[in-house]
């Protein structure tokens, strides 16, 4: 039986129109918008009356690859010293089904669902996990609709995981120190920040390297880690802690 405290009056979708314009975008086949808001209890409600309506379940799988390719692709390319591992781990935080449920709430996606009587009434637009699986078969349904260009979806999309990616940060999740350390070297012009291998230990298949990093020829951090890429990260991670910066 349902629990009382979870449940509300039905509701009624939203007219999709209104989620085009939080969206940004039109689309011209509005079967695909159809598709991605309809929730598979809606789509039993409606078979069992003998209607043939088919539910978001297709584009969500679709989506799940729209957005692991765009976000993957952003990190690649926005983040050149950081290895694979740390990047799997990134790419994981920003496209959880916690942070896709946020980005759906703020576009209120929840309201504009189509969904069966029993579903809405016990909160299920409100629900992270159909919030999460909505907002992936709506990144496939604009891929779709503008004849499978991610375009639309990745402008649609990155401001999201930008903003994701500044909250991680600021808890310290991940940090691209050496971003970091060359922002504050670029303050002072004529300044030259260079990383030197200084040594390597261990056997070959658990190699430790050292880097210093230098700022004029002066040693300012050193790190050591299992990648040289790694040891640089420590060493610019040291060196913002003797500017003065909390990493």
């Amino acid at each position: 039986m349902a629990d009382n405290k979870t449940t509300k009056p039905f509701q009624e979708a939203r007219p999709a129109e209104g989620l085009e314009a939080a969206i940004g975008y039109t689309f011209r086949n509005k079967q695909y918008l159809t598709e991605a808001l309809t929730h598979s209890s809606y789509s039993n409600e409606k078979r069992s009356k003998g209607v043939k309506l088919p539910c978001n379940e297709r584009l969500e799988f679709l989506g799940d690859s729209v957005l692991s390719i765009l976000v993957s692709s952003y990190l690649f390319e926005s983040y050149r010293d950081i290895q694979e591992g740390e990047l799997t781990k990134i790419r994981a935080a920003v496209v959880c089904e916690k942070a896709l449920s946020r980005f759906a709430a703020k576009i209120e996606l929840g309201q504009y669902m189509h969904m069966g009587h029993g579903e809405s009434m016990n909160n299920g637009r409100n629900r992270p996990s159909i919030l999460a699986d909505c907002f992936e078969a709506l990144l496939a349904a604009m891929y779709m609709d503008a004849g499978e260009n991610f375009e639309p979806a990745r402008v649609f999309l990155m401001p999201f995981i930008k903003e994701e990616l500044q909250v991680i940060r600021n808890n310290s999740v991940f940090v691209d120190y050496k971003t970091t350390l060359q922002q504050i070297v670029q303050q002072v012009e004529g300044e030259r920040l260079e990383y030197i291998l200084i040594g390597e230990t261990g056997p070959d298949h658990a190699k430790i390297f050292t880097v210093e990093a230098r700022l004029n020829s002066n040693v300012i951090g050193r790190g050591s880690a299992h990648s040289k890429r790694e040891a640089e990260q420590n060493a610019a991670r040291e060196a913002l802690i003797l500017f003065g910066q909390k990493p």
